[in-house]
């Protein structure tokens, strides 16, 4: 019965935890509003060409259509893919950790915590939970956050790198010159992920090759565009400089999009966030002024039922919550 009573009061606060990270967690982007937006990408701006050659203009829009959705559809396998994959989370996080390193030191990490927790008097299924809380758990919210903070940097500076390239090929510089200029003058993490491109493509790797293997260490919407765009225009030709800075524009209104969207929702992820710790920070602080009063609850068979119903309607209201407030965009 008291192991019961300590799995159901660790899922409550697993829901709870849970439930703040799954209410303030941005928005992810769907693989159709990306194929939109790299169509409209693609084929803004040659209006004049469809007038003059509509039969060939068509072809050619089927052609890149169909090309959309083969890099769409591989991209999103891979990003599907990487989801489960330690390497991948590492890669992303600009670490150069090995994932076999990162076990070890995060099966270490969970030992410690689950020893000090024995140490404490704690019971054993509950020093079994905070060893593995400590040892998978932590870790990989930590590389977590490290690779959504650095994609962050990445997408902010990268509207600025488009406009470079822009700018060097109306002025006659050559794809290969204006990559180069960007990982001298941009920041980090850009400057460095756009070295590596340049020094894979002198060692003979294609720029499609370097493109895919950039998106892996960096999965971003900004990043897919931008490969899009490429992989299309070296494949069915066109003015690259146009197609560049109609996607500097798209990633330009993105941001601007993302932030007003942040401004308006701010209100609702707080009031979410809020709603989500309310019962069990109220349970917490009556069962610290009150020791008795909630004891009930913990010796009753009906009362670990009610618990495990209290964990089930959390989960929905938590999941209620944050389908609310995720905004795709």
């Amino acid at each position: 019965m008291g192991d019961m009573l300590l799995i159901l009061v660790g899922l409550l606060a697993f829901v709870s935890v849970a439930g703040v990270g799954l209410v303030v967690g941005g928005a992810s982007n769907g693989a159709g509003a990306a194929r939109k937006r790299a169509q409209t990408i693609v084929q803004r701006g040659r209006g004049d060409r469809v007038q003059r050659q509509p039969g060939r203009a068509q072809a050619d829009a089927g052609q890149r259509r169909k090309q959309i959705l083969r890099t769409l559809q591989e991209q999103e396998k891979k990003r599907r893919a990487a989801a489960f994959d330690a390497t991948a989370k590492l890669r992303q996080a600009g670490l150069t950790l090995s994932a076999k390193a990162f076990w070890l030191g995060s099966g270490g990490l969970g030992l410690v915590v689950a020893t000090l927790a024995l140490v404490l008097h704690m019971k054993l299924v509950m020093a079994l939970m905070m060893g593995f809380v400590g040892g998978a758990g932590v870790p990989l919210w930590f590389i977590g956050a490290l690779a959504k903070r650095r994609s962050a940097r990445f997408g902010s500076s990268f509207p600025d790198a488009v406009d470079i390239i822009v700018r060097g090929l109306r002025s006659g510089l050559p794809l290969h010159d204006c990559l180069k200029v960007i990982g001298k003058e941009c920041p980090e993490p850009l400057a460095g992920e756009f070295r590596r491109l340049v020094e894979g493509v002198a060692m003979g790797v294609t720029l499609e090759q370097g493109l895919d293997r950039m998106h892996e260490r960096m999965p971003t919407p900004e990043l897919r565009f931008f490969a899009i765009v490429l992989n299309i225009q070296q494949k069915t030709g066109g003015n690259l400089g146009e197609a560049l800075g109609n996607l500097s524009a798209v990633l330009r209104g993105r941001r601007m999009m993302r932030e007003k969207i942040k401004a308006l929702s701010s209100e609702a992820v707080s009031s979410a966030a809020v709603i989500a710790c309310l019962p069990p920070g109220v349970g917490g602080l009556i069962s610290m002024t009150q020791p008795k009063y909630l004891t009930v609850m913990f010796v009753d068979p009906r009362g670990h039922m009610l618990l495990a119903i209290a964990a089930i309607i959390m989960t929905i209201g938590v999941l209620v919550m944050r389908k609310m407030i995720n905004f795709k965009f």
